[in-house]
């Protein structure tokens, strides 16, 4: 073990030569993956590494003699004795989790490893380089909470260092550091104005393409953790990525980075990244459009983009509607992108519905149809999700849009479609037909009696008794309460279809009243928990996320749907009512006895004070 260190670990004459003459490359030296197999240094790392695991009884005393030796600053002229450091201290930094017992690290940060990095002779810019990795591969093992501001000084000297190298391992180290499950933004904050302006600075400076994606990624790091704090700071990375990704043309995986980075960017930008969009838009344009070359590398971070620049859209635009012309190429593709592509159309639907499917209706109810051709189950529910999302947001535009599509749904209740997640997004989508959209429901009960020349009560008929039967297969309280407000709008009525089934009604009824309502232990009645009263900002704690505009988008709609706009129970009281009106008190007697007495009881409960 100590041969390997003292001999194979010193840096060469060729690879110091390199640190001068070419010290991005020196930088940036491909670690990780295969590498080990082909060039000497990470080949020697990794068996060192195997056989510190093996013997690390025999070779940590070993090790730690070794670093005993070193102890204090070493003489800058000694050039033997700073390799042998650099090698020394490189081999605790592999070793981080075989040493976790063994190294009070926090101890030797500040004793030993704070003074190597004040030495600020360019000869010891080798110990400041090697000591700023180390902290990076200990960050995660063991580094005290309360010693992050310390580090956080070091880093912002040490981004400043007049050599290269030190500066782009500095900048590696605060991606390791912003990255760790311990980092507290609080900590981080007052350094974040000068450290994001000296990542910026490295990043103009270094040249190399591989090296620029380093430095990119860092930066992503740090946004992403600080999210909306990062918004007084963003402007000068928000000039230069333009220019970046012109002469990034020919380096598709320097553009991947910089998708990322703005991914990161408008997430903390929120409403604010509107200002981008003359160079965002493009951007988002050129990396999905299937007929461009690049999206094969670009498409899967350049729908990310797209999704959540329409999240944080405070609304829409021309340019950001034109790009869905993108849209039907890449539903033809239906490749692992498709929940992506579903959640921008979910997206477009919460920010403009009334333009977009104007604009886009036609063409994507084709897509739709050719896809549930020949989709896994799990994708048929994503797709009638959407429509449901489209119904639910806007109930005579969704229904007139999607209309080609409602018959094989009604179909599929009639059926009685086998899998359950399918049978419930069925239901979902034609309560919200049957509520929202009576005239629409009629019409389509029409047309499906005559398709298989049915009378339409018997049709009619036979889709309450499947939705009552198959009640269980809708597992979320929205869509339980959707149901019973459905097939309540259908009273009062004198049909005697609708009487027939006036007891399966009420059952659905009482099972989503027993979903929703809660009481209130003060005054022993009911209230429906769905109600959502007028539009309240929620009080954020620390860890939690800001909501998006989107997030603002799905609350305002909330409050208009019935869902959570009518109270449930309220509703069952009116309709009762308006039945018994109907039909006079002896014949609603009559109905009314159809119905279990036991739930009688209980409805009788839930009713009490109304």
């Amino acid at each position: 073990g100590r041969r390997l260190v003292s001999h194979y670990f010193l840096l060469t004459e060729e690879e110091l030569t390199m640190w001068e003459e070419d010290p991005e490359s020196f930088a940036v030296e491909e670690t990780g993956g295969d590498s080990w197999k082909y060039s000497l240094r990470p080949c020697t790392e990794v068996l060192f590494l195997d056989i510190f695991h093996n013997y690390s009884q025999t070779l940590t005393p070993v090790l730690l003699d070794m670093v005993q030796n070193l102890q204090g600053p070493t003489d800058v002229e000694d050039r033997v004795q700073l390799l042998m450091k650099d090698a020394v201290y490189n081999a605790v930094g592999l070793a981080a989790y075989e040493l976790f017992d063994n190294v009070d690290f926090d101890q030797w940060f500040k004793n030993q490893l704070l003074g190597e990095l004040q030495v600020t002779h360019h000869r010891y810019k080798l110990i400041r380089r090697r000591v700023i990795w180390l902290i990076g591969q200990w960050i995660s093992v063991k580094f005290k909470s309360d010693l992050r501001p310390l580090l956080y000084e070091l880093i912002l000297g040490l981004m400043q260092d007049p050599d290269l190298v030190v500066r782009i391992e500095t900048a590696t180290t605060l991606k390791l550091t912003v990255d760790d499950f311990e980092f507290r933004t609080e900590q981080f904050l007052p350094y974040l104005e000068s450290i994001f302006g000296l990542l910026f600075q490295l990043l103009q400076q270094v040249t190399e393409c591989d090296t620029k994606m380093q430095v990119l990624h860092v930066i992503s790091c740090v946004i992403e953790r600080v999210s909306i704090q990062i918004r007084p700071y963003a402007g000068c990375l928000v000039q230069y990525l333009p220019l970046l990704w012109k002469q990034s043309e020919e380096h598709n995986m320097l553009r991947c980075a910089i998708l990322t980075t703005l991914i990161h960017l408008v997430q903390g930008l929120g409403a604010e990244s509107k200002n981008l969009y003359p160079f965002l838009l493009p951007v988002i344009q050129l990396s999905t459009d299937v007929t461009q070359p690049p999206h094969i590398y670009l498409l899967e971070d350049g729908l990310e983009l797209w999704l959540v620049t329409l999240e944080n859209s405070p609304a829409i635009t021309p340019e950001l509607l034109r790009i869905f012309q993108n849209m039907s190429a890449l539903l033809e593709l239906s490749t692992e992108n498709l929940r992506t592509c579903f959640q921008i159309v979910n997206a477009y639907i919460y920010l403009a519905v009334t333009e977009f499917l104007q604009n886009y209706g036609e063409s994507l109810c084709r897509s739709f149809c050719h896809l549930l051709k020949d989709i896994t189950n799990e994708g048929q529910v994503q797709v009638l999700k959407v429509v449901e999302i489209a119904l639910k947001v806007s109930p005579m535009l969704g229904t007139h849009v999607f209309q080609s599509l409602l018959p094989a749904v009604f179909r599929g209740i009639v059926d009685g479609e086998r899998y359950p997640v399918v049978m419930s997004t069925y239901l979902g989508i034609m309560g919200r037909v049957l509520l929202q959209n009576a005239g629409f429901f009629s019409s389509l009960l029409t047309q499906m009696a005559s398709e298989c020349s049915q009378e339409m009560d018997q049709l009619l008929g036979s889709v309450i008794e499947m939705w009552v039967d198959r009640m269980d297969n809708i597992t979320q309280p929205e869509r339980r309460k959707l149901s019973s407000l459905a097939l309540l709008s259908l009273l009062p009525s004198d049909n005697s279809v609708i009487q027939d089934k006036f007891c399966g009604i009420i059952n659905i009824c009482l099972e989503a009243l027993h979903d929703v309502m809660t009481e209130d232990p003060e005054t022993g009645t009911y209230k429906d928990c769905m109600l959502m009263s007028h539009f309240e900002e929620p009080k954020l704690s620390e860890e939690e996320e800001p909501p998006t505009e989107q997030d603002k988008r799905k609350k305002l709609l909330a409050l208009e749907d019935p869902v959570h706009s009518v109270s449930l129970q309220q509703f069952v009281y009116d309709k009762l009512k308006a039945q018994q009106a109907l039909l006079g008190d002896e014949s609603f007697g009559v109905l009314m006895e159809t119905v279990d007495t036991e739930l009688v009881r209980q409805l009788q409960e839930f009713l009490q004070g109304l």
